[in-house]
């Protein structure tokens, strides 16, 4: 996914949500299948932040910077260049 489609998606997340997004970053060996295979709809949508694995506080930094880069985006600013 691209950045410029992360932020479209996450805007198109808050507005269907009523402003509100959960990211869930799973463990060493991903998600649990609870979560994964979950027919929920606020659950249905699943993105990868690399095929690397990252430790916790290096994924959360990542999803951090990557919702900033979204505002930016939005905003129309040239951050993200």
């Amino acid at each position: 996914m691209t950045s410029e489609r992360f932020s479209t998606n996450l805007y198109d997340w808050l507005e269907n949500g009523g402003s509100r997004v959960s990211f869930v970053i799973g463990g060493a060996d991903g998600l649990p299948s609870t979560i994964r295979f979950s027919k929920d709809p606020p659950l249905q949508t699943k993105i990868s932040l690399s095929s690397l694995t990252f430790t916790h506080q290096f994924a959360r930094t990542i999803l951090m910077e990557q919702i900033y880069r979204a505002a930016e985006i939005r905003k129309g600013s040239g951050y993200h260049k």
